[in-house]
């Protein structure tokens, strides 16, 4: 979004506009797609673990970049 306003200050905000609507429709579409997909074929407790999994790591990661600046995590 930052983007998006960034692009609209210097060129045509309705052409901006336009492209981003696209592009996030785009970006949607796929991911729902994709997730029907890996739904009709992983099982539900597989996805609910690796959502679990990947929402750990990201909070660690985060958690060690507040508690230590710079870090390489």
């Amino acid at each position: 979004m930052l983007a998006a306003i960034t692009l609209a200050a210097d060129n045509d905000w309705v052409g901006v506009w336009i492209g981003s609507t696209i592009g996030m429709v785009a970006a949607d579409a796929l991911a729902i797609i994709v997730g029907a997909v890996l739904g009709k074929h992983l099982p539900e407790r597989f996805i609910q673990w690796g959502a679990a999994t990947l929402f750990l790591v990201f909070g660690v990661m985060l958690l060690l970049d507040g508690l230590f600046p710079g870090s390489p995590a």
